[in-house]
C-alpha cells in the first residue's frame, strides 16, 4: 500500500490536511494582513508620506495578484504539496532577506524602492499557499462537509491578521522591522515542516460522511478561464474586498488620525475584528452546509455590508461636527469599525466553497486563483487610492464608497437557485 494510499484509508488524516491549510495560509495572513496593522509605524520608521505608504502596502497585494493565477494553474497541473513546500520556502527566505537588508536600523533609513521590491517578491512568493491549500481542502473533503471546512481555512486570514495585530506592532516599536520580517520567516519555515510531514493527495475521490458516495465535484467541470458563472463570482469577490481591504489597510490609520486612538487600543480593535471574523467563516460554512443556502447567505451578507459602511460614514460624518472626538464618540467609532470590518469579512468561506463547487476540484486551484487575483488586484488598488479618495471626500467619503461598492457587487453574486427557477417559470 502506498503512503498516500494509507491516507486516503484514515479519515482523520483529512483534517491533518485542513490544519496544513488554515497554518499555511495563517503564516502568510500574519504578512499580508499583518504588516498594514503597522502602517503608523512603518509611516515613521521609513519617513513615508501617506501616498508612499498606500504604495508599499499595495505592492504585496499587487505581487500575489500577479502570481495567484499562474500558481493555481501549477497546482492543478502539479499537485498541492511541491508547490506548496516550494511558495513556503521561497517566502520564508524573501522575509529573512528583508530582515537582514530591508530594516531600517540606526543611522540608516532603506530607500523606498528597496522595502517596494522586497514587499513586491513577499507577494509573488506567498500567492503560492492560497490555491493550493485550497484545492487540498476540496480534494480531501466531501460534498456536505466542504462549506464548513472551506470556512475553518479561510479562518486562516483573520487567525493570521490577529496574530499579526497582537504581535507585530509591539515587534517594531520595541526590536525594529528587522524582528518582524524575522518572525515572519519563522513562521512560514515551521509552516513548511508540516507541509512536508502532512500534506498528500489521497489516492481516490473523498467519501461524503453524510451520503457514503464518492463526492461529485471531484469531477473535472467545464474549463475555469472559459466559465461566465465562476467570473461573476470572481468579480462579486474583488470588488466586496475593497471595502475590506479599506479597514484592513487604513483602518489603523483612521483610528489614529481621526479617532485620536493609541497603540493598545488600535491594536485590540484590529485583534477583536479579526477574532470576530474567525468566529463568523466557521458559523456560516457550517450553517450553509446544513441548510444549503450559500448564495441566499452571500447575498444577505452582500447587503449588510453596504448598511454597515453607511451606518460608519454617517457616524463619521456626526463625528466631524464635533468640536473635538472625545472619549464616548472615539469608543463608538472603534466599535462601528470593528462591527463593520467583521461583516466584510465574514463571507469568504461560503463564497470560496460555491467557486470551487461550481469548478470542481480537479480545476479548484485555478478558480481559487482567479478569485484570489481579483482580490488581491483589489489588496494593491485599495491602499494606492484611497489617500486621494481621503484628501478629496475626507473619512466619511472613504466608507461611504465601501457601501456603494458592496451594492454593486450584489448582482454579481449568483441567485439561490429556487429564485431563478421561480423567475423563470413566470
Amino acid at each position: 500500500m502506498s503512503r498516500s494510499a494509507g491516507f486516503t484509508n484514515n479519515r482523520r488524516h483529512r483534517w491533518k490536511v485542513l490544519g496544513v491549510g488554515v497554518a499555511a495560509n495563517a503564516s502568510f495572513s500574519a504578512a499580508f494582513s499583518g504588516i498594514p496593522i503597522t502602517a503608523v509605524l512603518i509611516r515613521s520608521s521609513y519617513h513615508l508620506s501617506n501616498s508612499e505608504l498606500g504604495l508599499v502596502l499595495g505592492l504585496m497585494g499587487l505581487g500575489i495578484a500577479i502570481s495567484e493565477l499562474p500558481w493555481g494553474l501549477l497546482t492543478d497541473r502539479w499537485g498541492d504539496r511541491p508547490v506548496l513546500l516550494t511558495g513556503l520556502a521561497a517566502t520564508a527566505a524573501a522575509l529573512a532577506l528583508m530582515a537582514l537588508f530591508v530594516a531600517p536600523v540606526a543611522g540608516h533609513i532603506p530607500a523606498l524602492p528597496l522595502l517596494a521590491a522586497g514587499l513586491l517578491l513577499v507577494g509573488l512568493l506567498g500567492g503560492s499557499v492560497n490555491g493550493s491549500s485550497g484545492r487540498a481542502v476540496m480534494t480531501w473533503f466531501g460534498e456536505s462537509e466542504r462549506g464548513m471546512a472551506m470556512s475553518i481555512r479561510q479562518t486562516a486570514v483573520p487567525l493570521g491578521g490577529a496574530a499579526g495585530a497582537l504581535i507585530l506592532p509591539a515587534l517594531a516599536a520595541h526590536f525594529g522591522f528587522g524582528a518582524v520580517y524575522g518572525v515572519l520567516a519563522l513562521f512560514c519555515l515551521m509552516t513548511l515542516f508540516f507541509t512536508w510531514l502532512w500534506l498528500h493527495e489521497p489516492a481516490a475521490a473523498p467519501v461524503d460522511k453524510a451520503t457514503g458516495h464518492v463526492a461529485k465535484a471531484v469531477i473535472a467541470g467545464p474549463a475555469p478561464l472559459k466559465d461566465r458563472r465562476l467570473w461573476s463570482i470572481v468579480a462579486a469577490i474583488g470588488i466586496l474586498c475593497a471595502p475590506q481591504f479599506a479597514i484592513l489597510s487604513f483602518g489603523t490609520v483612521f483610528l489614529h488620525d481621526f479617532g485620536h486612538a493609541g497603540i493598545a487600543a488600535i491594536t485590540a480593535a484590529m485583534a477583536t475584528l479579526q477574532g470576530g471574523a474567525m468566529i463568523m467563516r466557521v458559523w456560516s460554512g457550517r450553517w450553509t452546509d446544513r441548510n444549503r443556502n450559500r448564495r441566499e447567505y452571500l447575498r444577505f451578507c452582500t447587503i449588510s455590508v453596504a448598511v454597515a459602511f453607511a451606518a460608519l460614514a454617517a457616524l463619521v460624518a456626526a463625528a466631524g461636527q464635533l468640536p473635538a472626538v472625545g472619549p464616548l464618540m472615539a469608543a463608538l467609532l472603534l466599535a462601528m469599525l470593528v462591527i463593520t470590518g467583521v461583516s466584510v469579512s465574514a463571507w469568504h468561506g461560503v463564497a470560496y466553497t460555491e467557486l470551487a463547487t461550481i469548478a470542481g476540484a480537479r480545476n479548484a486551484g485555478t478558480a481559487l486563483g482567479m478569485a484570489n487575483t481579483s482580490v488581491f488586484v483589489m489588496c494593491f488598488l485599495t491602499p494606492l487610492a484611497l489617500p486621494h479618495i481621503l484628501a478629496l471626500a475626507s473619512w466619511s467619503g472613504v466608507w461611504l464608497l465601501g457601501s456603494v461598492l458592496a451594492l454593486i457587487a450584489l448582482p454579481f453574486f449568483p441567485k439561490p437557485v429556487q429564485a431563478t427557477m421561480v423567475c423563470q417559470a413566470a
